[in-house]
């Protein structure tokens, strides 16, 4: 059985004392869940957020990260220097595409990077509004992939239209593409039933369960609930009501 995974995205939100506040009310209040729950803030706070979870089961993660492990690239931030502080990485928010010109390619070689520094990327994949859902997850799957041998994985549908809207997708429809994600992660030569899939977009505790029910969806990436301590419990909650 895979386990279930709730991992908030905080984006770029949260002062200092604001974070802090944050991850140990987070800590309070999920801790104890058999769901694994993931916590991404912002790349200033990741240290702070990763040592206020020390001693829990909880996880930390980087909302994103650069292919090259060091060399004159401002701003930016390499692998090699996430390992210690994370085990996930995001990777493909669609944010990261359209406002910064992530493109299929780089997400692979951001992908490609993660894996071989041993953490685990949290690809995710969508489709806008007016786009065959179907041509394009399976396209951004299959080039995300492409060359990489197997190693731990999450995946998450994240319809682009969804997200930061209130609308979010049905669930029927969630899991139909969490399917297509399926078969495209078993053509790239990963088993298809050991990685989670997660969904994102509009996520809120009265829409949550509808999508955990779902066969194929383990869980959620969830941005504007995760800055809501006991919100995003309840989702924590949720997910592991549904997988025991």
């Amino acid at each position: 059985m895979r386990r279930p995974i709730v991992a908030g995205n905080w984006k770029m939100n949260t002062t200092r004392s604001e974070a802090e506040e944050l991850v140990l009310a987070i800590r309070t209040l999920a801790a104890a869940a058999p769901t694994e729950v993931v916590v991404c803030p912002p790349y200033v706070w990741l240290e702070l957020v990763s040592r206020a979870l020390e001693g829990s089961n909880m996880k930390t993660g980087a909302q994103d990260v650069y292919w090259e492990d060091s060399g004159a690239f401002t701003g930016q931030v390499a692998v090699t220097q996430l390992v210690g502080m994370c085990e996930y990485v995001i990777v493909g928010h669609s944010e990261r595409r359209r406002l910064f010109g992530d493109t299929d390619e780089i997400v692979a070689r951001k992908v490609a990077a993660c894996m071989g520094a041993g953490l685990i990327p949290i690809l995710a994949v969508g489709e806008d509004a007016g786009d065959h859902a179907e041509e394009v997850v399976r396209r951004q799957v299959t080039t995300a992939l492409a060359g990489v041998t197997p190693h731990p994985l999450v995946a998450a549908y994240e319809p682009v239209w969804a997200i930061g809207t209130g609308d979010a997708a049905i669930p029927e429809y969630a899991q139909w593409v969490a399917t297509v994600i399926r078969d495209e992660l078993r053509i790239a030569g990963f088993d298809p039933q050991t990685v989670p899939v997660l969904y994102g977009g509009s996520v809120n505790p009265e829409n949550f369960p509808g999508f955990v029910a779902q066969p194929d969806i383990d869980g959620g990436l969830v941005g504007g609930v995760s800055l809501d301590a006991r919100k995003f419990a309840t989702l924590v909650e949720q997910a592991s009501t549904a997988a025991y």
